[in-house]
């Protein structure tokens, strides 16, 4: 990261003695038709987040972590924004049964070539999982992710979460209030009803999620993003990445 972008998105989470307290945005990859936009609203507002990775499908017919989005990893990288592992294929994850071959959870790659298949995966398995992630972006931006992953929709059992831990990777779900909905139907909850929500709600420590494209969503949520920062600056909160959560800070 270069001193300028380091300084500038220190700035943004102000000092102690300026923010009532911090909020920590973070975004999955999901269909990246919003990724542009996001992108901009965040240098705009000089927020940091903490992106969540994962090799999904796009509307620009290829893939999150193919060659095509590196300049967009790459971009986010030299702005000192955070990484975290969401699977590279998007695995689902579920309580193992009967743990006696060694398997520590059921998982269902979503993309890939296992997709649609139920798999036992030992503590290994997983750990590989998760790191993949690492490996490419370590190809496309020129460095990996921080030690943080995050199931997709957040289901982590709890023998995933030891498994991951056991391997450097600490899960990270998202607070009730920080579930901003952009995975919701816009027809029945419409952006500026979510974002009412959010500002009313949302208060110091919380954990923000959303992702940087919704396939399903009518009306895309992310213009809601900049008069929700607005927002929240002004009550007083100001933005970090994980990286300074107290749970997840580096020691």
């Amino acid at each position: 990261m270069c001193a300028g972008a380091r300084d500038r998105l220190a700035g943004s989470a102000g000092a102690a003695a300026e923010c009532r307290g911090k909020v920590y945005l973070t975004l999955d990859t999901g269909s990246m038709s919003q990724a542009e936009l996001i992108a901009q609203t965040l240098r705009r507002h000089a927020v940091p987040a903490t992106f969540f990775l994962a090799n999904e499908p796009t509307t620009r017919g290829d893939h999150s972590l193919d060659d095509s989005w590196a300049p967009y990893w790459k971009a986010r990288a030299a702005e000192g924004h955070a990484f975290g592992s969401h699977t590279f294929d998007h695995v689902y994850l579920r309580p193992v049964a009967d743990p006696a071959d060694g398997a520590v959870v059921m998982a269902k790659p979503q993309f890939g070539a296992r997709a649609g298949r139920q798999v036992r995966w030992d503590a290994a398995a997983l750990c590989e999982e998760i790191r993949r992630v690492d490996a490419r972006l370590r190809q496309l931006a020129g460095r990996g992710v921080d030690p943080l992953w995050r199931a997709p929709a957040g289901r982590a059992p709890a023998s995933a979460r030891t498994a991951a831990s056991a391997c450097g990777f600490a899960h990270v779900h998202w607070s009730p209030a920080g579930f901003l909905g952009d995975e919701l139907p816009s027809e029945t909850h419409p952006n500026r009803r979510l974002l009412e929500q959010a500002l009313a709600t949302i208060s110091p420590g919380d954990i923000l999620v959303a992702h940087l494209g919704i396939w399903s969503r009518k009306d895309p949520y992310a213009p809601m993003l900049d008069p929700l920062i607005a927002g929240l600056k002004a009550k007083g909160l100001c933005f970090a990445t994980l990286l300074e959560h107290p749970d997840y800070a580096r020691r």
